[in-house]
């Protein structure tokens, strides 16, 4: 028999990685919900994950381990990260009866595709980031019966330290600026990003396994002359170059553009395109 699902309009939310870019903006969105970041709770840490999940809880995980080059020589702190500790919450929730919404992302995917990912297309992860969050997803799903797992790709908010905020530094700092065009995915706002989970928090009958991204298509190229353009410097200054002109320990996937297939048969409002929703992140970002 299956079990009931939690209803949504008694939950309490939670917010898991509170200090990071959507976590951040689903506390903005969701000023009544509860959050914790890393100091304020360990998630590998069985007792005191369930100490803070209630019956009806959803529970919006956006912590994750994502230091992708250094994950290849230390993968203990990776699948700490991405792996054990999604297994705890979601083993947590389990025993609540609470929803778990975790995020995941493109690169559980080898990016060798010349056509969007679905959710239903194989995976094959090039890296142990990617494989630490391919282990994590299988965790969830396996361990708790109301969790939804969300892939996503490509995330900013213009500000700290993100692409998008390293542009617009850049475009002060230098007068020419290399950037790869050889890959490929969908720019995506946290803003955006933390609207549409909000709404999958209400709508527990979506489907287990979902993409969600801004709408488009991109190579880092284009993302940066798009940035430029923004700020009215001329994009001319952003010059485009190969992968091979910036070696990194782990390899990024070349096309990693997610599907919204499932997003939008469930019902869920699409992600407006990226260029939009760029030209909306800057001016939040210089207000």
């Amino acid at each position: 028999m299956t079990a009931a699902v939690p209803p949504a309009a008694t939950a309490r939310l939670v917010v898991i990685g509170a200090a990071g870019q959507v976590g951040r903006e689903l506390l903005r969105l969701a000023p009544n919900a509860r959050g914790y970041r890393r100091a304020d709770l360990d998630i590998t840490d069985a007792d005191a994950v369930r100490a803070v999940i209630a019956p009806g809880d959803v529970v919006v995980n956006c912590a994750a381990y994502t230091a992708v080059d250094k994950a290849e020589s230390d993968p203990d702190a990776a699948f700490a990260g991405n792996e054990t500790g999604p297994a705890v919450l979601a083993a947590a929730c389990a025993r609540a009866d609470a929803r778990l919404i975790h995020l995941s992302t493109d690169y559980v995917f080898p990016g060798t595709q010349s056509a969007p990912y679905d959710t239903d297309d194989s995976t094959g992860p090039a890296t142990v980031y990617g494989r630490s969050k391919l282990a994590g997803e299988r965790a969830v799903l396996d361990s708790a019966p109301h969790a939804h797992v969300v892939r996503t790709a490509w995330v900013y908010t213009g500000r700290d330290n993100d692409f998008v905020a390293t542009m617009l530094r850049l475009e002060r700092e230098r007068e020419t600026v290399d950037v790869v065009n050889d890959q490929i995915g969908s720019p995506t706002y946290a803003a955006d990003l933390a609207a549409g989970l909000l709404e999958l928090v209400a709508r527990p009958g979506a489907p287990r396994l979902l993409h969600a991204t801004n709408a488009g298509v991109a190579s880092w190229f284009d993302l940066a002359r798009a940035v430029f353009e923004e700020v009215g410097a001329d994009p001319e200054r952003v010059r485009p170059c190969d992968s091979t002109a910036f070696p990194r320990p782990a390899r990024r996937p070349a096309y990693s553009v997610l599907s919204d297939r499932s997003w939008v048969t469930a019902g869920l409002a699409p992600l407006r395109d990226w260029r939009s929703a760029l030209h909306d992140a800057l001016r939040a970002a210089r207000a």
